[in-house]
């Protein structure tokens, strides 16, 4: 599992690409997805979650919604998840 993480990380970065996302940092599979403020990235989560991905954000810095998921997940579940959010961003 270890081993596949850099490579989850590059695909997770390769599919957020959205002219509404500022930034990403991240340290592996611990992701922080930046948005203009808290009241976007509040709708952005919300509307992730009514879509069935469960993400949060960071009290440190309210405009970043949190991806953490296990370091069990598959290419396939990545590709499903970017889909969300940027289905999400679309209509935001």
């Amino acid at each position: 599992l270890i081993a596949s993480v850099n490579e989850k990380e590059t695909l997770f970065r390769n599919l957020l690409q959205h002219k509404k996302i500022q930034k990403i940092n991240s340290l592996g599979l611990m992701m922080a997805v930046f948005f203009d403020d808290y009241t976007m990235n509040k709708k952005i989560i919300d509307t992730c979650i009514e879509r069935g991905l469960f993400t949060d954000w960071f009290l440190f810095a309210p405009e970043a919604m949190r991806i953490v998921p296990p370091l069990s997940i598959t290419d396939e579940e990545i590709h499903k998840a970017a889909s969300i959010i940027l289905s999400v961003l679309d209509d935001a």
